[in-house]
């Protein structure tokens, strides 16, 4: 069922109104209603809770699924664009490893300039408060906060996090050392990552730690 549903997903193109009106494989029903009927014949609650759509005109969509159940289904799913008139092989290559990157790192935004700025306000009024309680003035303050906040970014932004397959370099550096490999400069213009459960409350996981391992071999 989630793979048909997964394949009306790729035409409702990130709409999810209307991946639930959308036909169910090659039937009259819809997608909401077949749902339904599952719910029914299994007798387990189900919701279509998240959808998303990424393209790439010129560059390549590369995925990676974590613990696969079975192709395509598993703990944490994730699709990364890459921008790029390289070599598509070199490109698929690369967007794997960045998608295992991404599962096991969750990084809030690419860059700091597509970073919730409402996130960033937060943080940067919790690290104000914190720093105040150093006494120090305002303006050795402000420049605190401004250093930790750099360290936020390194933990949130995708481009400035140690990359998982090389924690030596930043994924920025990895980038810079692909572009170089495919010919043509690489762009990630953007990604999503799907984890089970995610926003339902639930028991604690360590993905993190599963995927890191994953992407080391051990």
């Amino acid at each position: 069922m989630v793979n048909e549903v997964a394949a009306a997903a790729l035409k409702a193109k990130g709409d999810l109104a209307k991946l639930e009106a959308a036909d169910y494989g090659k039937t009259k029903t819809s997608v909401s209603d077949t749902l339904k009927e599952m719910v029914g014949s299994i007798g387990e609650n189900m919701t279509l809770r998240r959808t998303a759509h990424l393209a790439a005109d010129k560059g390549v969509v590369a995925a990676y699924m974590h613990n696969q159940a079975s192709p395509g289904l598993g703990k944490i799913g994730v699709i990364v664009a890459l921008k790029s008139t390289g070599d598509a092989e070199i490109l698929q290559n690369f967007g794997k490893q960045v998608a295992m990157h991404i599962a096991a790192a969750n990084p809030q935004a690419v860059d700091t300039g597509s970073l919730d700025q409402d996130l960033v306000e937060r943080e940067r009024a919790v690290l104000t408060e914190q720093a105040k309680e150093s006494g120090k003035p305002p303006e050795v303050v402000a420049k605190m906060v401004e250093g930790r906040l750099r360290k936020f970014y390194e933990e949130v932004v995708l481009l400035q996090q140690p990359f998982v397959h090389d924690p030596d370099n930043t994924v920025a550096k990895a980038l810079e050392a692909a572009s170089k490999e495919a010919g043509a400069p690489i762009e990630i213009s953007g990604f999503y990552r799907f984890a089970l459960g995610e926003g339902i409350d639930r028991g604690e996981s360590d993905f993190a730690a599963e995927v890191a391992a994953a992407a080391s071999g051990s």
